[in-house]
């Protein structure tokens, strides 16, 4: 099943641009208005403003790619990537540093969990799966230059098994996950990007190309202004709109957090992932997810307690209740054993497949004991060690592929070689 996408124009890139800005009007005029005429309308509107805000950022973020690879820069595109999921959940950790007895602790948590698990559990086997529909091959092989991607997500989640002996993320966490960032960043801004098949960007960003590049640049930083100043602008009114509408139908507004909200902040990044293995560069696909992983996983955790902070009005901590103990245990868990399946730099259709069941099943969990807490916190322990089994298992098997991916992982100038790279495109144990 082959599946290519549509080259692009200034003129179609324009018509897209302009159904994004059009999409974020009606949040504004509410905003500027001072307006929340409904939880459910105020939740639709303002989440469909960040969608757009979203998509915005990730076309100028992902042209901009294509030109600048060094150092601050790197880190600024990481950033403005994902902060329609930093504007929402810093505004909950901020919320409960102003009212630390409050369940905007818990909303902080469950964003922060929500957005880290889908990410494994759904994005990353999207790539897969829609990368065999349009080739029939049965694994994403990922390129040589990838190894820091998988070493320092293993570094992150190796340290957030320290935070659950604490049952809170506190400053000596903002320190170390901040750190790791850093140094992820720094090492991948001296490696040299993927040669590609195609030099155009694979959706509509490929239109900036066409100018002159001192107007994509000011194009690049139009579209970052200007859906910046929509996330920010719409972040506190979505966050509340989310527990209001909650209450209103019904729905626990802590699954809503959790779930709904991260969906729409992640959808443009996913939607440019699923772009690029259409286009026929997978790997490009999946470790995008990958670096978001990594972003989401190490900064936005590390940044969460210095949010309370700024609320609390001084230095305090992100406590972790018995239920969000399960959670963040559950969240890196589920990261370990993706990190397993990572170690021979391809995810294979089994592998992928697995990260989907087991993420479907841990939703039906939620549902299933859904009003009464300590079957949800007894499911989750459960499926947690289910997760660390199988993690451990496929660590087991890939034991061999450790010591040349930190090798090339961190130290390599010009990685050249897969570690435990098979040469032909059949299904492996991962």
């Amino acid at each position: 099943m082959e599946a290519t996408v549509k080259p692009a124009t200034l003129r179609r890139f324009a018509a897209y641009l302009c159904i994004a800005v059009t999409a974020t009007i009606p949040a504004m005029a509410l905003r500027l208005g001072g307006l929340r005429p409904d939880p459910l309308l105020d939740a639709g509107l303002f989440g469909l403003a960040i969608l757009a805000a979203g998509f915005m950022l990730s076309w100028g973020a992902e042209a901009a790619e294509k030109r600048v690879s060094q150092g601050l820069i790197v880190a600024a595109i990481a950033l403005v990537t994902v902060l329609p999921e930093y504007a929402v959940d810093f505004y909950y950790a901020y919320a409960a540093g102003q009212n630390p007895n409050s369940n905007y602790v818990h909303y902080a948590a469950a964003n922060m969990t929500g957005a880290n698990r889908l990410l494994v559990g759904l994005a990353w086997p999207l790539m897969v799966v829609i990368h065999w529909l349009r080739t029939r091959r049965r694994q994403i092989d990922l390129a040589p230059v990838n190894a820091a991607e998988v070493v320092f997500l293993m570094i992150g989640t190796a340290w957030s098994f320290t935070i659950l002996l604490r049952d809170e993320i506190g400053w000596i966490d903002s320190v170390v996950l901040v750190a790791i960032f850093a140094a992820y960043v720094w090492r991948v801004s001296f490696l040299p990007k993927v040669e590609e098949e195609e030099d155009d960007e694979p959706g509509p960003a490929a239109a900036l190309t066409k100018l002159a590049p001192s107007r994509q640049w000011l194009a690049m930083a139009g579209l970052t202004i200007v859906a910046a100043t929509v996330i920010l602008a719409s972040a506190e009114p979505f966050a509340e709109s989310m527990v209001a509408a909650g209450r209103v139908v019904g729905i626990d507004e802590f699954l809503l957090i959790q779930w709904l909200a991260p969906l729409a902040s992640e959808a443009p990044a996913v939607t440019i992932a699923v772009l690029f293995v259409l286009s026929g560069r997978a790997a490009n696909g999946l470790a995008t997810m990958i670096s978001d992983k990594i972003n989401q996983w190490t900064l936005l955790v590390g940044m969460l307690p210095l949010a309370m902070s700024l609320g609390a009005g001084g230095l305090t901590a992100l406590p972790l209740d018995a239920r969000q103990h399960e959670e963040f245990f559950l969240t890196a868990a589920q990261s370990l054993f993706g990190i397993a399946l990572l170690l021979p730099l391809r995810l294979g259709l089994r592998g992928g497949l697995a990260l989907a069941a087991l993420f479907a099943v841990q939703v039906g969990l939620t549902l299933a004991f859904l009003g009464d807490d300590q079957r949800t916190i007894t499911s989750l322990t459960w499926l947690s060690w289910a997760y660390l089994a199988l993690g451990a298992a496929v660590l087991a098997a890939n034991a061999r592929s450790l010591g040349h991916l930190f090798a090339v992982g961190l130290f390599a100038s010009h990685p050249s070689v897969h570690p435990g790279r098979r040469t032909s495109d059949s299904e492996s144990p991962s």
